[in-house]
């Protein structure tokens, strides 16, 4: 049987895990960290909300996953929300390759994003049985 862990052991885990990756584009590395339980349940929280208001709750997926995710050396985050629509403007290309180690890292897969999109509720108009 393994070792049952202590509050404080749970708590003072170093569990966040970083990946860095190379970006030509921007002339460097970046570094991708896993998100925390209250940044993925944010960015979850967000997809819906964002659905609800009509805004579209997938829209700028990639740039919103990465203001969560794109971390300095001591590990601070280098986005915030108010980041989002210009991180959004970035090259896809660069775009893509960190998010797709983004994606790995917090098991955010292509299943996880269809699912959230399908939960979203439906826009004034918009007809379920089109797909």
């Amino acid at each position: 049987m393994s070792k049952l862990l202590s509050k404080a052991e749970i708590l003072g885990a170093e569990d966040l895990k970083h990946e860095d990756v190379s970006v030509p584009e921007w002339g460097g590395s970046v570094r991708v960290r896993t998100m925390t339980g209250s940044e993925r349940d944010q960015f979850e929280a967000y997809c819906i909300s964002a659905g609800k208001s009509g805004v579209g709750g997938l829209d700028n997926v990639r740039a919103t996953v990465l203001s969560l995710v794109l971390v300095d050396e001591q590990g601070n985050r280098l986005f915030s929300k108010r980041d989002v629509d210009a991180l959004g403007r970035k090259s896809v290309s660069a775009l893509d390759r960190v998010f797709e180690v983004a994606q790995r890292l917090n098991r955010l897969s292509d299943r996880d994003i269809q699912e959230l999109e399908e939960n979203l509720p439906k826009a004034p108009g918009e007809d379920s049985s089109s797909d």
